[in-house]
């Protein structure tokens, strides 16, 4: 964690507290992992511009900066934001053709003293307005105002302004009052998107030689400085470089740095932590290695290899960009800095200290778990219980002790990192999985033992109405109840009469079992309140228009929540109704047409039988839904003819990616708006194809110079829907002709895609209102899915451990573990086929397979013998070979034939071998086939 005042005060009470107590000792706290229940994450504050990062102060207070001078504090106990300066800084660049453009840098970091309670000291790294370097100072905080007349410049950092990026500016003190200070190699991104290493008259600042891998330079370092108080600093002793040492300089303390990101201190240890964002490169050339981010720890003062090593000291190759000729790999045994740009050593030191945690755009095979996108690792705390107050309400339980968490701004997870007894990497797990912390810029623990995220805002260089403050609270007392409130009826011509339920409503503490206190209140349209008790209860409306219906439930230690939903009175909802002409409405088993016929009925406008609602005024529509989405989640949010969510596809990718980090959909950011690439290409097959692959290979030197970042993850398919909706940015949308109310569709598999995915008929109908009483929508849908599901699309999991290796694996665990799909009609289906396989890296024990339909104890309708899954060799198919039916032919096959069964049924497939100890791998579920014949 940021070492600030509470770290003395902590440390000085432990000591007193430990010298004065007689009492016997405290009972060992439970190390079991929590529940993800306990954690609760709350919103502090929103819509901030560019922020950088955070320091904590007494009294619930939060001072934080933004990247063009804002100086804030976020008072906790009552929301308010408070501007208390801005500081003069310098956001921008010109280049060699004189062009000015946005840089990274601007108001950089923040930190407070450890001793803040007493002097008021804050410190801020920025770029000078005026000359061409960064600037660390020192400033008094009184109250909400800062001191002009007490600025202390304490550091300089010489500087270019020719070319953009990397600033670094994350800070942290230890517990002797040294501040470590990150500084950024502040040099150009290069288009190959690998190491910087240009030795050629007037290219000096694409040589990263001439800083991060100088001995006599600040930039590329990770400084370590005593601040005296009289403004000046000392060295203190153990940093890399003696002081007087030649060709040094002795802040140094780490170098070999791209750009060193957020610092902390595992104040037990006394080892640094830190994230290191790294180049662009989608993959291995000739130049070197593809790009790593890493996460790094020191131990000690050392040297961390860039530019001529990355990831764990995966060495670069000599390149003189002049004859534009290779050499041999830098040796990591002997490390040189033989440039023309070098004024330090020219041996380097050594050891080489590579990565802690290393990772590309693509999935690591040593670290799958970080799975595959954008990458920015940014960094966070180390939890210690020791250094918080015994009164923090929120500390982490001791199952985190001493363990790593880090957040990477692009991918939105949270790692929790095990290390061993030595400090060394052991495992990871994520963090509260359910959640993601987008664009998170600094994360650290408070004073109040919660864990703060500050999040920068989806789009580079702007300010963001998503960027915010977020706390997570640990919670190892009472919660509060989870409530679920519904109705039989929402809708109807009045009077009528609504049964209300709060099935679903649970609190997560046993000793509120069957204790919840239930209100009811009514708001009706007319102004009356009516409140009723129960878990449930029944209400008669008389009266038109909206009511608001809300159900308050209370535990036994007096803590409350509450849900709510609206009533429409004096108007019934339309039923809209799809005949389907088959058997089974679940899967589609390659029908060349489907026939079908559709009915409404509207209590107060009539029907499509009696023509008072014509077909013109009913939208019906049928499409192809890709392979990845849900067909009835996508038919949950159609309105009127036009589905959104199925004709934004393409936009449901790119808000799912790291794209709008560069990209806005209409202003400029760090790369072109959306529109101005639709405007700048025709739209043609030869654009859509070079864009796919500057999407999936990335790519630099058309709209500036920050290199596009590759997404090796993306199919083409996916990249080129993308495309697609890009280009068609522009373009007015024609209206989407609806179908008659009968008839057949044909299933015409759109060019391009795979085949796997599933078609989707709706139909809806919005009604007349009646009166002031609004109008109501009514719709169905008949989604046919492709007959091969993807397990990881199932709703209802036990025993599942997910993998991301190069090829996904599926893991089921233990015995009896299940995944379930609900609602599926079985009607027609003879066999369900299990496709089960295993990667060379695992041993699995088999097992047998059980059907089960309604729960994972319902009735048994089929039931394989036991099978040992495949062992496939390699994680892909030779070229050539298409990657599904090479699965497919790679899996054993557990065939299930089912008893006679119909309807819909939430289906379980369970996986059982009473021989299996614990969490042993049973097998890997690769697809779930659910077939019409026998096969």
């Amino acid at each position: 964690m940021k070492q600030t005042y509470r770290s003395i005060a902590v440390l000085s009470l432990a000591l007193l507290s430990g010298i004065l107590s007689c009492s016997e000792p405290e009972k060992k706290e439970s190390t079991e992992k929590p529940d993800e229940n306990r954690f609760t994450q709350v919103v502090l504050t929103e819509g901030m511009d560019e922020p950088m990062e955070m320091t904590f102060l007494p009294d619930s207070k939060i001072l934080f900066v933004e990247r063009k001078g804002g100086v804030k504090i976020l008072d906790e106990n009552t929301g308010k934001v408070t501007l208390v300066a801005t500081i003069p800084v310098n956001t921008k660049y010109t280049n060699k053709e004189g062009v000015v453009r946005e840089a990274e840098e601007g108001l950089m970091g923040v930190i407070a003293h450890p001793d803040f309670t007493k002097n008021h000291w804050i410190y801020l790294y920025y770029a000078d307005p005026e000359d061409k370097q960064h600037v660390l100072t020192r400033w008094e905080l009184d109250g909400n105002t800062l001191v002009e007349s007490s600025k202390k410049v304490i550091l300089t950092v010489p500087t270019q302004r020719e070319e953009c990026c990397h600033t670094g500016g994350g800070m942290v003190f230890d517990q002797e009052g040294n501040l470590y200070l990150t500084v950024g190699n502040n040099t150009v991104n290069p288009a190959s998107g690998t190491s910087n290493l240009d030795e050629r008259p007037g290219h000096e600042n694409s040589d990263d030689q001439r800083a991060p891998g100088n001995t006599n330079d600040l930039r590329g370092k990770i400084l370590r400085i005593h601040p005296e108080d009289d403004g000046t600093y000392t060295i203190p002793k153990g940093n890399l470089f003696p002081e007087g040492t030649e060709k040094t300089k002795p802040e140094i303390y780490t170098m070999g740095h791209r750009n060193p990101w957020r610092p902390t201190l595992d104040s037990k240890t006394g080892y640094l932590y830190w994230g290191e964002v790294g180049p662009d490169a989608g993959k291995d050339s000739i130049w070197g290695p593809r790009g790593y981010d890493e996460f790094n720890q020191a131990k000690g003062p050392g040297f961390f290899g860039w530019p001529y090593f990355i990831g764990d000291n995966i060495p670069y190759n000599r390149h003189d960009l002049e004859t534009d000729t290779y050499g041999e790999p830098y040796d990591v045994n002997k490390p040189v800095n033989e440039s023309v740009n070098n004024t330090g050593l020219r041996d380097l030191p050594t050891p080489v200290v590579p990565a802690l945690i290393w990772y590309p755009y693509g999935v690591s095979e040593e670290f799958p778990i970080l799975g595959s996108s954008g990458r920015s690792a940014t960094g966070g705390p180390v939890f210690r219980k020791a250094d918080f107050k015994a009164d923090a309400p929120y500390v982490f339980p001791a199952y985190y002790e001493g363990k790593w968490l880090i957040v990477d701004f692009m991918r939105g997870w949270i790692m929790s990192v095990t290390m061993n007894d030595n400090g060394d990497y052991e495992s990871m797990e994520r963090f509260l999985p359910n959640s993601t912390f987008s664009s998170a810029i600094d994360m650290d623990f408070g004073p109040d033992g919660a864990l703060y995220i500050l999040e920068y805002g989806s789009a580079w260089f702007r300010g963001n109405a998503n960027s915010r403050i977020v706390k997570i609270e640990y919670n190892a007392g009472n919660r509060k109840p989870n409530v679920n409130a519904t109705s039989d009826k929402i809708s109807g011509a009045i009077p009528f009469t609504a049964n209300f339920s709060s099935e679903g409503t649970n609190d997560y503490d046993d000793y509120d079992a069957g204790k919840l206190d239930y209100t009811w209140k009514i708001n009706g349209a007319d102004g009356t309140t009516t409140e009723l008790k129960g878990a449930d209860a029944t209400y008669t409306f008389e009266t038109a228009g909206k009511h608001q219906v809300t159900l308050t439930v209370t535990d036994t230690k007096g803590e409350s929540n509450a849900a709510s939903f609206d009533v429409i009175a004096g108007n019934d909802k339309p039923q809209v109704t799809i005949d389907f002409k088959r058997a089974n409405k679940s899967f589609y088993f390659g029908d060349n047409s489907l026939p079908y016929s559709i009915t409404v009925n509207d209590n107060e406008d009539g029907s499509t039988d009696d023509s008072r609602i014509h077909a013109n005024e009913v939208a019906v529509t049928f499409d192809y839904v890709p392979s990845g989405f849900d067909p009835i989640e996508i038919a949950s949010k159609q309105s009127g003819v036009e589905s959104e969510a199925l004709q934004n596809i393409g936009r449901n990718l790119i808000e799912a990616s790291d794209c709008k980090s560069c990209h806005q959909y209409a202003e400029t950011s760090i790369g072109p708006s959306y529109q101005a690439v639709a405007s700048k290409y025709e739209n043609t097959s030869e654009t859509t194809d070079m864009l796919i692959d500057k999407i999936i290979n990335g790519g630099a030197g058309i709209w500036g110079e920050h290199a596009m970042s590759a997404h090796p993850q993306l199919s083409k398919a996916d990249a080129k829907r993308m495309v697609d909706y890009i280009m068609n940015m522009n373009t007015v949308k024609a209206t989407v002709r609806s179908l008659p109310l009968s008839g057949s569709v044909k299933t015409t598999i759109p060019e391009g895609e795979d085949g796997q995915g599933s078609f989707l008929l709706q139909a809806s109908y919005t009604d007349k209102g009646n009166g002031d009483v609004p109008s109501l929508s009514g719709s169905d849908f008949i989604a046919l899915r492709n007959p091969y599901l993807d397990p990881q699309s199932a709703e209802l999991r036990k025993g599942v451990n997910l993998m991301t290796t190069p090829s996904v694996n599926f893991f089921m665990v233990g015995d009896q573990s299940y995944i379930g799909f609900k609602n599926l009609d079985l009607s027609g289906i003879k066999e369900i086929i299990v496709y089960a396989g295993i990667s060379e890296r695992v041993d699995a024990k088999g097992g047998s397979i059980e059907i089960r339909i309604d729960s994972p104890t319902g009735e048994i309708i089929g039931q394989t013998e036991p099978l040992i899954a495949k062992q496939v060799v390699g994680f892909r198919p030779p070229p050539n070979v298409n990657f599904i039916d090479w699965r497919r032919q790679n899996s054993s096959l557990g065939k299930v034939t089912l008893s006679s069964v119909s309807g819909r049924h939430d289906v379980y497939i369970i996986f059982k071998n009473p021989e299996a100890k614990g969490e042993e791998i049973l097998m890997s579920v690769n697809e779930v086939q659910f077939s019409n014949t026998l096969q």
